[in-house]
């Protein structure tokens, strides 16, 4: 038996999913399974490295955000827990999972400007993560 871990805790989720099945958003590959997913609200910290160097990609300020999130303590109205990037080791496949995943070119601006609230859906098989599919709500 397969347990997803969803984290309802605001209305931005199911707007989000709503965001996901209005522009018809697809799972990475047929043999993946959903095995997580969360909101964040990227915000000023998650656009800049450990050492304060403004990042240029956004895996970067997803994985950052993640290591904020879960390292670091620090956190922003909106974000939730997930269940697979508390591990170091997964943060560092969020280049890999992006590339195997779904990003739009303008939730990728979006991201990088800050301000904008992510759905992120992890699909992977158990507890191996292959790719993520992140969508911008606002």
């Amino acid at each position: 038996m397969t347990r997803l871990f969803f984290s309802v805790k605001t209305p931005v989720l199911a707007l989000a999913a709503g965001i996901c099945m209005t522009f018809g958003a697809v799972a990475p590959a047929a043999a993946q399974e959903l095995i997580g997913a969360y909101v964040a609200y990227i915000g000023k910290a998650d656009l800049v490295n450990s050492k304060g160097a403004r990042l240029s990609a956004p895996w970067q300020v997803l994985r950052q955000d993640r290591a904020n999130y879960h390292r670091f303590g620090i956190s922003q109205p909106g974000d939730e827990w997930d269940p697979f990037f508390g591990a170091i080791n997964n943060r560092k496949v969020m280049e890999r999972m992006v590339k195997n995943g779904s990003i739009a070119p303008n939730a990728a601006k979006r991201i990088m400007k800050g301000g904008a609230t992510v759905f992120v859906r992890i699909y992977g098989s158990g507890a191996t993560g292959n790719a993520v599919q992140v969508t911008v709500a606002k």
